[in-house]
């Protein structure tokens, strides 16, 4: 399917086999193509023009801002410049990564996402949110730098190993819970063209993060931290599977939803086979001053938690009730 975007007026393509619609997609004018992807991926893609394919590491650490240099200066080396596009072929890691090199090489490049991972389709490949890490924590340098169009090919998702296709099920988990729908309904290419649906709508709205976007953050708070405190071993979707039943007991704490709602966070993201226990080696004290370095804490830390309104940002959580839910989860 193909869901308009307000916010960038660009197509995202869901479904079998879309990778080969590249060169339909490809933006006018544009010269050469850049494909940047990793040295595991085995996907093929024809854009139509004179093309080189850049590689990069494998894992969140290839996130970082050593790596853009590092591919800056290959693609300056080879004469990339800002008539040509920049094609980001692969997972979350290359959807980031290379978002934020067209962001940032010749102050701004044309690029397209060919998503191959079930966490690039359903999360970091929309929405135009680009960015790396830093050693303090995720995501931490960034822009906004909207694609020119998205090709979600849900056929190169039987390739996925069991902990990749988790680490985008988490995210999936995530989107139940932002409206009211009943995506436990749906198979999987639907679900995942209902995540695109909703999180197009909410960037459409809020592009830049201003407002009502942060609660496609639900259940990151938590995991960011544990992401960045735990060194990378958790999965990202696994890390947001245990997220998203912190924030659940956060809530239940604040007297926001009773234990039936706690409940159903804990049997969506069992449903997907997603842990919801923390892990033992995380200390509290370190997950809790890695909240306060979370990229929404503007004042005090930010958690997304849910209501009978809806989920939605709220600052002010007491630690108290911050170290309880923690020992909730363990």
């Amino acid at each position: 399917m193909t869901v308009e975007l307000a916010a960038g007026a660009y197509d995202v393509h869901v479904g079998a086999g879309v990778r080969h619609r590249l060169a339909s997609v490809i933006p006018a004018g544009a010269r050469r193509a850049a494909i940047i992807t990793q040295a595991g991926i085995d996907w093929q893609v024809e854009s139509g023009l004179e093309q080189s394919v850049f590689t990069v590491a494998d894992g969140e650490r290839a996130k970082s801002l050593s790596e853009v240099e590092r591919l800056c200066g290959r693609l300056s080396t080879a004469g990339f410049t800002r008539a040509d596009v920049i094609v980001a072929l692969g997972g979350g890691v290359v959807s980031d990564l290379a978002g934020f090199t067209a962001a940032v090489y010749h102050r701004g490049v044309r690029y397209v996402t060919v998503a191959t991972t079930l966490l690039a389709q359903v999360d970091a490949a929309v929405g135009g949110k680009t960015g790396v890490n830093l050693t303090e924590g995720k995501n931490l340098v960034g822009a906004f730098w909207q694609p020119h169009a998205v090709l979600c090919d849900t056929e190169t998702l039987a390739s996925l190993g069991p902990r990749e296709l988790r680490s985008g099920q988490g995210e999936m988990a995530k989107y139940h819970f932002l409206t009211g729908e009943d995506l436990d309904a749906l198979d999987t290419v639907a679900r995942i063209a209902a995540a695109v649906r909703i999180k197009a709508e909410v960037v459409a709205a809020d592009e830049r993060e201003g407002g009502r976007r942060v609660i496609l953050n639900y259940g990151h708070t938590l995991a960011h931290a544990i992401e960045t405190a735990g060194r990378y071993d958790m999965r990202h979707g696994e890390a947001v599977a245990v997220g998203l039943v912190y924030a659940a007991e956060v809530a239940l704490r604040m007297g926001r939803i009773g234990e039936r709602r706690v409940a159903a966070h804990r049997r969506v993201v069992a449903g997907y086979g997603l842990p919801d226990r923390l892990p033992e080696l995380l200390s509290d004290d370190e997950l809790l001053e890695s909240f306060s370095r979370d990229k929404k804490a503007l004042d005090g830390v930010t958690f997304v938690l849910d209501s009978e309104r809806g989920v939605e940002p709220v600052v002010g959580v007491p630690e108290s009730v911050q170290r309880d839910a923690l020992q909730a989860i363990k």
